[in-house]
């Protein structure tokens, strides 16, 4: 596991890069969400069984949490944060970006400008809690539009979004799968991170 930092237009970010034992079958690269400075049970279960499956896992530390802040800022300031990680990364095979809900909503957003080749989003932040007329459906939609494969793990009682209300607005093309959990996933790391395996296996598996 090595540790980097890598410049971007906010400050400093950090990568934590885990590699696997042989040759990895692609890169997958996880952020984290927007309050907090440590990283989520549910996101390092998947980072550990994708390791497991020879993927190549770095972990991005955002500026903000580099300079120790306790929340995040908005897009404007993410977005170019994490495209300047993942030029610096410029990973050779098969790349996966995802992260738990605002680094979701950072992965969808970007997917196409990194060049991804599919999303995973472990708790999508559809909308604010009891604010479903603050939808972010159309982030969620954005990589599907660009022809990219997006999976999204999600709690069945999350207050940022149920299962059903995801279906209602997702294109047809992005799968769902439903773990036990509201937003926090922790209890079910063994679920999300199966979930996150058979997303890898597919990606891998494609010409």
């Amino acid at each position: 596991m090595t540790e980097a930092l890598v410049p971007t237009p906010s400050g400093d970010a950090r990568t934590t890069t885990s590699e696997p034992s042989g040759p990895p079958r692609g890169t997958l690269v996880l952020g984290h969400g927007a309050g907090g400075l440590r990283w989520t049970a549910d996101v390092l279960a998947v980072r550990d069984a994708a390791l497991e499956r020879g993927w190549r896992v770095v972990l991005v530390d955002q500026p903000w949490r580099v300079a120790g802040k306790r929340m995040g800022p908005t897009a404007p300031t993410l977005d170019p944060a994490w495209v300047a990680v993942l030029a610096a990364l410029s990973p050779a095979r098969k790349l996966v970006v995802g992260g738990r809900s605002a680094g979701a909503r950072v992965a969808c957003r970007t997917a196409a400008q990194v060049g991804a080749e599919h999303v995973l989003a472990l708790s999508f932040p559809l909308h604010p809690p009891g604010r479903p007329d603050r939808s972010r459906a159309e982030e969620l939609a954005r990589p599907a539009a660009d022809g990219i494969g997006v999976d999204v793990v999600q709690g069945r009682t999350d207050p940022w979004g149920r299962p059903d209300e995801l279906r209602a607005v997702a294109p047809a093309s992005v799968t769902l799968t439903e773990v036990t959990g509201t937003h926090s996933l922790g209890r079910a790391g063994g679920a999300v991170a199966a979930a996150a395996v058979a997303v890898l296996d597919r990606v891998a598996a494609r010409t």
